[in-house]
C-alpha cells in the first residue's frame, strides 16, 4: 500500500493534532485532509509486499500446521442459504444432538442461524481450518426451555427471515415471511408443554431477529462450559471419524415455502 493511502487512513482530528503540534519547530500547517475507502480484495495479492510477507512467514508455518491436519472426510459440498440448506441443518443437528450431554436426552429443537455460518464446508477433506473459518466466533451452546406459545413465536421469528439452521422441526412459511404450520417430532405444538430448544448464546439473548428469547427467564438458559459450536462440530467430525463415517446432511424439507 502507497504512503499517501495511509496518510488518508489518518481520523483527520489526529492529523490536525500532529501538524498542529510540530508547526511550532517547523512553520508547516495542514492545508487539507483527504479521505476515501480503499477496499481489501484479492487484487492486492497480485503484488504482495515482500517485507510483509518475511515478517508474516514464521506465523503463517504455525498457523498452517495447526490449521491444515485433515481430520474427517466430507460425502459432499454444503454451503449454506435460506430457507435450508445442508450446512445448516448439520450444525442445527449437532446443537440438538449436544445437548444430550447436558440434560440427559436430544434437544426437541434445534436452531443456528445462517449468519454464524461464514462459509461452506468442501466435499472430501475436512481439516481443523474448515471448521474455524466457518465458525469463527466463540458462540456457545445454550439450551432454552419454552412453553409451546412461546416456541411458535419463535417459529415465527424464523419465518420472518426466510429461514434458519432448523433440526427436530418443520416448517411451512409463506413467501412474504409468515409462519403457516409448524410440527415438532412429527406433532403438532402444544402450547401447555415444555420444550428443550438447543441453540446458540447469542441467539438466547434475542439477537438476529430471534426476539422471542427475551421473552425466557434467564434461569431457564442453560449455558454449559466449553462448548462452542465449534467443539461441538469437531467433537461431531472427530466421533463420525473413528466411526468410519463420512460427514453427511441434505435438504430435506425442515422448511418449505409454500404459495
Amino acid at each position: 500500500m502507497r504512503p499517501n493511502r495511509i496518510m488518508c487512513m489518518i481520523p483527520a482530528g489526529i492529523a490536525a493534532g500532529v501538524f498542529m503540534f510540530s508547526s511550532c519547530q517547523s512553520g508547516y500547517s495542514l492545508a487539507s485532509v483527504e479521505g476515501g475507502r480503499i477496499e481489501v480484495t484479492a487484487a492486492w495479492d497480485a503484488s504482495p509486499d515482500s517485507a510483509a510477507v518475511a515478517v508474516l512467514a514464521p506465523y503463517q508455518k504455525t498457523v498452517d500446521s495447526i490449521m491444515s491436519p485433515v481430520i474427517g472426510r466430507s460425502a459432499r459440498f454444503m454451503d449454506r442459504f435460506r430457507p435450508e440448506s445442508e450446512l445448516s441443518n448439520l450444525v442445527a443437528d449437532i446443537l440438538r444432538r449436544s445437548a444430550s450431554a447436558y440434560i440427559g436426552r436430544i434437544a426437541d429443537v434445534g436452531v443456528t442461524n445462517m449468519g454464524g455460518l461464514r462459509t461452506a464446508l468442501p466435499e472430501g477433506n475436512i481439516t481443523y481450518g474448515n471448521i474455524y473459518e466457518i465458525t469463527p466466533f466463540e458462540n456457545t451452546l445454550c439450551i432454552v426451555t419454552m412453553n409451546g406459545i412461546l416456541l411458535r413465536e419463535l417459529f415465527e421469528n424464523i419465518a420472518a427471515v426466510h429461514g434458519e439452521g432448523l433440526s427436530g422441526a418443520r416448517l411451512e412459511i409463506s413467501r412474504d415471511g409468515k409462519l403457516l404450520n409448524a410440527t415438532v417430532g412429527g406433532k403438532e405444538i402444544e402450547e401447555a408443554r415444555e420444550y428443550k430448544v438447543a441453540t446458540l448464546d447469542y441467539l438466547a439473548e434475542g439477537n438476529d431477529h430471534m426476539t422471542v428469547f427475551t421473552k425466557v427467564a434467564d434461569a431457564d438458559k442453560l449455558l454449559p462450559e466449553k462448548a462452542t459450536v465449534r467443539q461441538l462440530f469437531l467433537n461431531y467430525v472427530s466421533e463420525q471419524t473413528k466411526a468410519d463415517k463420512k460427514i453427511d446432511s441434505k435438504i430435506e424439507g425442515r422448511i418449505t415455502v409454500k404459495e
